[in-house]
């Protein structure tokens, strides 16, 4: 078994453990694309997928529990995610502003 196979299968254990069972309450799962020099891949896939706050679910629950949980990671990346004007548009929002271009 490769090195990256190793990690990928660490992944899954704490992804499973720490992430999907957030995931799913909001009806969402994550995908793993692959691991290669330290630098995890995935896409989110359910209600998550294309969500305004999925990079925000990346960085305050994803990566910090890989990352934590796996000292070989070196970055966790969101492929496919939302684009940071959308991702604005929501921390606005989330900060009960009016976000630019609504009445």
């Amino acid at each position: 078994m490769s090195d990256n196979s190793k990690i990928l299968e660490r992944i899954e254990g704490v992804l499973e453990e720490k992430v999907r069972p957030d995931l799913a309450l909001h009806g969402g799962n994550i995908r793993s694309l692959n691991c290669e020099d330290g630098v995890y891949r995935f896409q989110l896939t359910g209600q998550c997928a294309g969500c305004p706050s999925a990079m925000l679910t990346t960085e305050n629950l994803i990566k910090s529990a890989l990352l934590e949980s796996i000292p070989e990671l070196k970055d966790v990346v969101l492929v496919g995610g939302v684009s940071q004007d959308l991702l604005d548009q929501a921390r606005a929002i989330l900060r009960g502003e009016r976000p630019c271009g609504s009445e």
